[in-house]
């Protein structure tokens, strides 16, 4: 019997929406796997950056908070915009942004070209990475299918940062470390022709967007992390100095009253009342700070003191990424037996182990025999913490807070990571001009004339000397951040507290929380991905966590 055109369309639709959900989740992937990749790219460059741009060391962390700052700052916002614009619009014009300003990173020829470039780049992503997050929920059904994407999202949030890592060793080492920004370039375009094809638009939904709150927030994070930075270089005492952290005050205190006073806040605070969700953001502020301040000098370690390649430096900082996701693994099976408190508390206290122990690096440092060890144990750690902190972030929360709460995280992760960096890098300058006091006059017994002649040109001391001045800068910067994973761990100690309700959710025994907005229980609050506040107002994007498995987590940033 002829099966009729009707029958067989029928039966061929559950098949073309299976292939058609699977290039939906390409795409989607595809665009975070770009912004995520491109924090650890961009780390391996850094020294070929500096040589052709002529950054200082101090100024060259502007290469990562210049990213970093905007994306984390604006991360909410760009939630926002999908949510009453349109989530697929957003990410198209979110994904095109950052295509040019990758263009123009690669284009730059002066340093303020690349620092613009990168901001735009932050811009792009804090618009693309949380619209992209928001897409599963609109496009996935609710369920096994949601899972299962959720799951292939973040595998590929945690291995971009080892793949940034090779990518990065191979542009630089074969062609040139501007291709590190050329090659966002045909990749998000084919993300843009490809989305209107394989996603379909979301329904908006009326709001306000808090451009002030975000603004305030982001310019003054920017002058406080400016301020130290000028600190290294120039001393506290210097008048714009001074003046970076008055204007880093006005703008935070601006921003907390804009907030207060909002209806429909960027960031609500009222998250922060309950101890453990303000504790898991201390944490996390906390351990980013180490992590993005180890990641950064380490890499102008292996290779100017060390004289790695770029793809060797890459190469070498893989079981960092490894041992993450070892830990992460680890911490997600024990998890619904012993409740988040003993990670977040071992994570943390492994973390400040590793970076103590990379307090001993020196001019005569190996990688093998000094390195390896502890970013093995400090990566262990960090993957006892990332779920940990995911999972305290979001318990307990109402499905409608849910975004909100995983929001604030991911932006404090990204924030507390520019901010520490800027912090250990004032450390470093203060360390390093010391050792550069006593290593110049054994410079002048013993140096060449040719060497003292480029000396007296560049103001740069040149191997082994300059490898002493760089390493006890580095070895200075790594005492603070183990002081913070330290100020992480006791934290975990004293701060957090495992309810029972909160074992008996991560064991499957207790209800999800639930909500008496209508929105909620038309299945509004969580399906569509939007966050709201007590008004029942959209916050931004509200991934629908409670269907997250539980190792999905922030992918962590290699800086």
């Amino acid at each position: 019997m002829t099966d009729s055109p009707a029958h067989v369309a029928h039966r061929a639709a559950p098949r073309n929406e299976g292939r058609g959900k699977g290039m939906a989740l390409l795409v989607i992937t595809s665009c975070q796997l770009m912004v995520v990749l491109d924090i650890t790219i961009v780390n391996i460059a850094l020294p070929h950056i500096q040589t052709a741009l002529g950054f200082s060391t101090e100024n060259l962390s502007w290469v990562i908070n210049a990213y970093t700052l905007t994306f984390g700052g604006l991360l909410l916002l760009g939630g926002r915009l999908g949510d009453i614009l349109g989530r697929r619009r957003v990410f198209i014009f979110g994904v095109l942004l950052f295509v040019f300003a990758s263009l123009l990173g690669g284009l730059s020829q002066e340093s303020w070209q690349l620092l613009a470039a990168r901001a735009l780049q932050g811009v792009g992503g804090a618009i693309a990475s949380p619209t992209a997050l928001s897409l599963i929920t609109t496009t996935f059904r609710e369920g096994p299918e949601r899972n299962r994407a959720f799951g292939v999202f973040a595998a590929v949030s945690a291995g971009g940062s080892a793949i940034g890592l090779l990518a990065g060793g191979l542009l630089v080492e074969w062609l040139d470390w501007r291709w590190i920004f050329f090659v966002n370039v045909p990749i998000g375009l084919l993300i843009a022709l490809a989305t209107p094809r394989y996603i379909p638009e979301s329904v908006r939904h009326p709001g306000h967007f808090d451009v002030l709150g975000a603004l305030t927030s982001t310019l003054g994070m920017v002058m406080l992390v400016y301020g130290f930075i000028r600190a290294s270089e120039d001393g506290w005492s210097d008048t714009v100095t001074l003046g970076a952290f008055a204007a880093a005050v006005v703008l935070l205190a601006a921003f907390i009253a804009i907030e207060q006073r909002s209806k429909q806040p960027i960031t609500p605070l009222w998250m922060f009342r309950d101890r453990n969700r303000a504790g898991t953001y201390g944490i996390m502020l906390s351990l980013s700070a180490a992590m993005f301040g180890m990641f950064f000098f380490l890499t102008l370690f292996v290779q100017n003191v060390l004289g790695f390649s770029p793809l060797r430096a890459g190469l070498a900082f893989l079981p960092v990424s490894a041992i993450i996701a070892v830990g992460a693994g680890f911490a997600s099976q024990l998890l619904p037996r012993w409740g988040p408190k003993p990670f977040m508390v071992t994570g943390a206290v492994l973390a400040a182990a590793g970076l103590g122990w990379l307090t001993l690096t020196d001019a005569d440092s190996t990688y093998l025999g000094s390195l390896l060890g502890p970013v093995l144990v400090f990566g262990f750690g960090m993957g006892l913490q990332f779920v940990s902190l995911t999972l305290m972030a979001v318990s307990g929360v109402r499905p409608k807070e849910a975004g909100a709460a995983s929001g604030i995280l991911n932006a404090t992760q990204q924030v507390g990571g520019s901010l520490g960096l800027s912090i250990l890098v004032t450390v470093f300058g203060t360390a390093s001009r010391n050792e550069a006091t006593d290593q110049i006059p054994k410079f002048m017994r013993e140096a060449t004339p040719a060497q003292q002649l480029e000396f007296r040109r560049t103001g740069e001391l040149p191997p082994p000397w300059g490898n002493e001045v760089l390493s006890s800068g580095v070895s200075a910067a790594f005492v603070v951040a183990a002081v913070l994973a330290v100020l992480a761990a006791l934290i975990s100690l004293f701060v957090i507290q495992v309810r029972a309700s909160d074992r008996e959710r991560l064991q499957g025994g207790a209800a999800p929380a639930t909500d008496d907005d209508p929105d909620v229980a038309a299945g509004t609050g969580t399906s569509t991905g939007t966050a709201a506040g007590p008004d029942g107002s959209a916050l931004g994007d509200g991934s629908a966590v409670r269907d997250r498995a539980p190792d999905d987590g922030p992918g962590p940033p290699a800086s």
